[in-house]
C-alpha cells in the first residue's frame, strides 16, 4: 500500500481508501507487534501496570469574531491567541505536553531503562496542531511511534476522530469516527505504525449499556480489527450477579447480545478507579500493582495488570509534576517484578503462556443483567424497548445511558438544545451521503463527513450551556448546509 497523503483540498484524509487500510489491519492481525522486542522477563513478574495518557483538544468556529463566519481551529490555538482570558495562560503548557513522551522516551532508553506509555490522540487534536505548524509534536511522537529503539515502548490507542461519545452517537456515525482515526493515524506515522494498533479508547470512558446500541459498539471496533477495549470498571458488571468485576486486574470478555439474538465479544482491560489526573502524574497504578499479587487464570499463575487513563494534559499536577514522577518509577520499577508494560504487550506475553480469550471472565455494560433477567436476547427490539421502560418505571437508577468515568455524568440528560441539531444533521447526512452511496474518496463526501464528525465532539454537550453549545449548533448549521447545498 502506497503511503497515504496526510491532507487531501486542505482537509485531513480520514476517508477514500479503506480497503487499503482494513489490509493493512488485516495482515497483521494474529502476529504479535510488541513481543519480540518486548525485553521483560514475564515469567518472573509478581505484578505489572499500565498507564495511558489520553489528548484532545476540539476543534471550533473561533477563527475570527462572527460565530457564522468563523474559521473553524483548534481550542488550543484560540487559547494561544487568548492568554489573557481565564486558563489559556496553560497553552503553552498543554503544547509541550502533547510532545513531552518523545523527550522522555528516548532519555531513558539510552539509559537503559524500560519505560512504557499508552498514548490515545484525537482526531481533532492532531489536526488542530498540524493546522497550527506545530510541527514538532510530530517529530517528536514520530521518534517513539516508529523508530525500532524505541516503538516497543509506545503502544497507540485507537479512538473515535471526533471524540464522540459511543452510547449516544448514532451507530453509523460512530463506526465513520472509528474508521477516520485509522486513515487519519496512518497518513501521519505509516502504515506499520498502524499496524501495532490493537486496542481501542473510548472517548470519556463512555461505554453504551443499551444491548443493541452496544453490540453495535463491540461489533465495529472488531470489524475495524481492534482486539481489546478499555473500560470503567463500574461501567461493567459480571451477567451472573450483576457485579462489578471481582478481579479487575485481569483481561476480561466484554460479551454484548442484542435483541435480535446476535452477539459479539472483545477483550476488556479494565481501568480502575476514577479519572483523576493525580492517579497517573503520580504514578499511583505502579504503587497500587506493587500491593497485588499472581492471579490464577486459565490453569496458570499469571502477573496481574494494574491499568489507569487520564488526561495527559489538564491539570496543575499533570502538568508539572507528571515529567520527575514518570521518570523516577520508569527507572525503579525497569528490571523489577513489577515492571510497566503496555497492555497489548500484556496479552501478547500472556497467550505465549498458553492463556486463551476463552480463559478470561466475562462481564457486560452495567444493567444488562436486569434486562435478561425479563427477556431473552432474540426476542426483538419492541419487547426490548418494552422491557426497558418497565424497569425505568420500577428502578430509579436504571438509565440506559451508557456507563461512563463517572456515573453522574449522562451525555443525555440536559443536553436536548445541542443533541437535537446534532442528530438531525446525522439523519440527513444518511439519507443524503450514506444511502446514496456517495463514493467516500469524493471531495464532497470528505467535506461534509468532516464537518459531520466535528459536530460530535463531547466538549459541546460536557459544559451544557453557554459558548460551547453554541458552537456545536453552528457546527451542525454548517453541516447541515453543506449537506442541502453541496449534493
Amino acid at each position: 500500500m502506497a503511503p497515504l497523503p496526510e491532507y487531501i483540498d486542505g482537509l485531513p484524509n480520514i476517508c477514500g481508501r479503506e480497503d487499503e487500510v482494513e489490509r493493512v489491519i488485516a495482515e497483521a492481525k494474529g502476529r504479535a507487534v510488541f513481543l519480540p522486542d518486548s525485553g521483560i522477563d514475564f515469567a518472573r513478574l509478581r505484578s505489572a501496570f499500565a498507564c495511558a495518557l489520553h489528548m484532545h483538544q476540539p476543534l471550533i468556529p473561533a477563527g475570527g469574531g462572527d460565530l457564522q463566519t468563523a474559521g473553524i481551529i483548534s481550542n488550543l490555538q484560540y487559547m494561544m491567541e487568548n492568554q489573557g482570558v481565564g486558563d489559556n495562560h496553560n497553552a503553552p503548557a498543554f503544547h509541550w505536553c502533547y510532545k513531552r513522551m518523545g523527550e522522555f522516551i528516548p532519555q531513558l532508553v539510552r539509559e537503559g531503562k524500560q519505560p512504557r506509555i499508552m498514548l490515545e490522540y484525537s482526531g481533532t487534536l492532531l489536526h488542530g496542531l498540524r493546522k497550527m505548524g506545530l510541527n514538532d509534536v510530530f517529530d517528536s511522537l514520530a521518534a517513539i511511534t516508529c523508530n525500532p529503539d524505541y516503538r516497543r515502548c509506545t503502544e497507540w490507542l485507537g479512538a473515535p476522530w471526533g471524540h464522540a461519545v459511543a452510547p449516544s452517537t448514532p451507530t453509523q456515525d460512530y463506526r465513520l469516527h472509528v474508521r477516520a482515526w485509522q486513515h487519519h493515524f496512518a497518513a501521519i506515522f505509516g502504515n506499520e505504525a498502524l499496524a501495532r494498533v490493537r486496542g481501542f479508547s473510548p472517548s470519556e470512558m463512555a461505554l453504551p449499556n443499551h444491548p443493541d446500541v452496544a453490540y453495535e459498539f463491540v461489533q465495529t471496533l472488531r470489524e475495524g480489527g481492534y482486539q481489546w477495549v478499555l473500560v470503567q470498571e463500574h461501567s461493567v458488571e459480571h451477567p451472573e450477579n450483576g457485579s462489578h468485576p471481582r478481579r479487575p486486574h485481569l483481561p476480561h470478555r466484554l460479551v454484548c447480545a442484542n435483541s435480535k439474538g446476535e452477539t459479539a465479544s472483545i477483550i476488556a482491560m479494565i481501568k480502575t478507579q476514577g479519572s483523576d489526573t493525580k492517579l497517573v502524574a503520580q504514578m499511583q497504578p505502579y504503587y497500587e500493582a506493587r500491593s497485588v499479587a499472581p492471579m490464577e487464570l486459565g490453569g496458570r499463575r499469571v502477573p496481574p495488570l494494574v491499568t489507569q487513563i487520564a488526561d495527559g494534559e489538564n491539570g496543575g499536577v499533570m502538568m508539572n509534576e507528571f515529567p520527575s514522577k514518570y521518570q523516577q518509577v520508569m527507572s525503579e520499577s525497569s528490571g523489577s517484578d513489577t515492571p510497566a508494560m503496555n497492555a497489548t504487550e500484556y496479552l501478547e506475553h500472556l497467550f505465549a503462556l498458553g492463556v486463551a480469550e476463552s480463559d478470561f471472565p466475562v462481564i457486560q455494560p452495567i444493567f444488562q443483567k436486569l434486562i435478561w433477567d425479563r427477556m431473552k436476547p432474540g426476542e426483538g427490539p419492541d419487547r426490548l424497548s418494552h422491557v426497558i421502560e418497565e424497569i425505568r418505571r420500577e428502578n430509579h437508577r436504571f438509565h440506559m445511558e451508557g456507563g461512563s468515568w463517572t456515573n453522574n455524568m449522562s451525555w443525555v440528560r440536559g443536553y436536548e438544545d445541542v443533541i437535537k441539531p446534532m442528530d438531525e444533521v446525522s439523519s440527513r447526512f444518511f439519507n443524503t451521503v450514506l444511502q446514496r452511496n456517495i463514493r467516500t474518496s469524493d471531495a464532497r463526501y470528505r467535506n461534509a463527513l468532516f464537518h459531520l464528525l466535528c459536530t460530535q465532539t463531547s466538549c459541546y454537550r460536557y459544559w451544557g450551556e453557554g459558548l460551547w453549545t453554541d458552537y456545536g449548533r453552528e457546527l451542525c448549521r454548517r453541516t447541515d448546509a453543506i449537506l442541502k447545498n453541496d449534493f
